[in-house]
């Protein structure tokens, strides 16, 4: 007998959105490279967009970006604006990439890290944030973009095994984990 819990993918998106932002409040203000931090909100609308996509990850991504924009000094409205259009993108597909080709992800989401970490360096620049061109591109943007691919891979590797139905530890083929976002 198989049922449908209807309230799988809110409570799978609640969880991961807490250990997002415990990630973006307590543990990237600690991790620097140059300028630059991971971006925890970013990683979080990624995986929602790439495994749910849809209005589902846009949604998520305007709400942690605007958590981002929030909890920093930057302009209130730019890291949302640019986490809703980079969800959009990655998940106009509407499926579950992560869990059919977790590391064919890595190249969406790099590109799609360099480009809101670049727009966001370039926009916080004009906006009078930044010092220069040189500060906001390669002591911030580059550095950012970096170390947010780097911690998306423990969420991708996470994500990826634990959507897999089967395996070596569930030993019934087809069985999912509770963790999965996907729509089946």
């Amino acid at each position: 007998m198989q049922v449908k819990d209807r309230n799988k993918n809110r409570r799978s998106i609640g969880a991961l959105a807490l250990l997002a932002l415990f990630f973006q409040l307590g543990i990237a203000p600690a991790i620097a490279l140059g300028g630059g931090h991971p971006n925890f909100a970013f990683v979080f609308a990624a995986v929602i967009a790439l495994s749910i996509g849809g209005g589902t990850g846009v949604a998520c991504g305007f709400v942690s970006g605007l958590v981002y924009d929030l909890s920093t000094t930057g302009p209130i409205g730019l890291m949302a604006l640019l986490l809703s259009i980079a969800a959009y993108v990655l998940g106009v597909e509407v499926r579950d990439r992560i869990s059919e080709e977790p590391m064919m992800t890595l190249i969406p989401f790099s590109v799609a890290a360099l480009s809101v970490s670049l727009c966001y360096g370039l926009f916080a620049l004009a906006f009078g944030v930044g010092e220069s061109l040189f500060d906001a591109v390669f002591l911030r943007a580059l550095p950012s973009a970096l170390l947010t691919v780097i911690v998306y891979v423990p969420f991708l590797i996470f994500m990826g095994r634990s959507r897999r139905g089967g395996g070596i530890k569930s030993g019934t083929p087809g069985r999912q984990s509770r963790y999965t976002l996907g729509n089946r």
